[in-house]
């Protein structure tokens, strides 16, 4: 029955009579009274569509990017009449719009600039479709700038910048980590000698006054005996200790050393004369 129609909750049906337009006829069940002088000439939908515009430009750098824009639009309840008959395509003309608002737009960024304001530039391409449209009944609700897309040379090199200047900040990082590893290790180093050293300084401090007081005690109580003899004594008893020591520990290395009469003597003159030294220069610390 070609005489009577349904029409779709979301669109509204355009009536000609003798192929002017004639009426708007609203969802449900449509009936042309005359079909061979009443016609249906379509239907225009009232839904929000989206058309998705992708635009190569180039930008102030000189770097080719394609951008895609998604359009938001819709056909104005009051100017359905406009929507239906003075576009044949919208679709096409929202794309020649889109194109010629962003190559306005680009040429004036640079290609970060581009990254930063895509937000100004959705508004900009928003603003001018919205002035151009109106007048064919579209409603533009939003434009969105969904991708941006530059050479990919282009988009290895900015990795590979990032790359680098990440890689140059953890060198400096680790150069100034070892730095004050190596300064606290070396203050720490110092530290251990200074105080290995007092340490030292105290032990053969203890030991001189140790023997001095041992010569002191054995000469008031032996008075036949002079001093001289007495530090030879303990210090030739101290020897033998040593060599005592020495043997009773399997583990410790062999010692060759000259060991008669004459080399003894020379021995404790050495080291009477070492502790010699190292008595005057405590006293001189002190």
């Amino acid at each position: 029955m070609g005489c009577i129609y349904s029409i779709p909750q979301d669109k509204v049906a355009v009536i000609e009579f003798c192929g002017k337009f004639d009426r708007l006829s609203h969802p449900g069940c449509l009936c042309l009274p005359i079909p061979c002088v009443c016609s249906y000439a379509g239907a225009v939908s009232m839904r929000v569509q989206q058309l998705n515009v992708r635009v190569e430009s180039k930008s102030k750098d000189n770097v080719f990017v394609a951008l895609t824009v998604a359009v938001q639009f819709m056909v104005l309840k009051d100017r359905i009449y406009e929507a239906f008959y003075k576009l044949s395509s919208p679709a096409n003309q929202i794309n020649s719009f889109v194109f010629d608002a962003v190559r306005a737009q680009v040429p004036k960024l640079t290609l970060d600039e581009v990254f930063e304001e895509k937000n100004e530039i959705a508004d900009h391409v928003r603003e001018q479709l919205a002035a151009q449209m109106s007048e064919f009944g579209f409603k533009i609700i939003q434009a969105l700038v969904i991708d941006l897309d530059p050479d990919d040379k282009v988009k290895n090199a900015m990795n590979e910048i990032n790359a680098n200047r990440r890689l140059r900040i953890a060198a400096q990082e680790k150069a100034e980590a070892d730095k004050i590893m190596m300064v606290k290790r070396a203050e720490a180093d110092a530290e251990s000698k200074f105080l290995q050293g007092e340490g030292v300084a105290r032990q053969r401090k203890a030991i001189v006054e140790g023997l001095r007081d041992s010569v002191h005690d054995f000469t008031e109580r032996v008075g036949e005996i002079a001093p001289k003899d007495v530090l030879e004594l303990v210090l030739v008893t101290q020897y033998f200790d040593t060599l005592k020591e020495v043997g009773l520990h399997s583990e410790n290395n062999t010692l060759f050393i000259p060991h008669n009469p004459g080399s003894l003597n020379t021995l404790a003159k050495e080291i009477k004369e070492g502790f010699s030294g190292l008595s005057s220069s405590s006293q001189l610390r002190a």
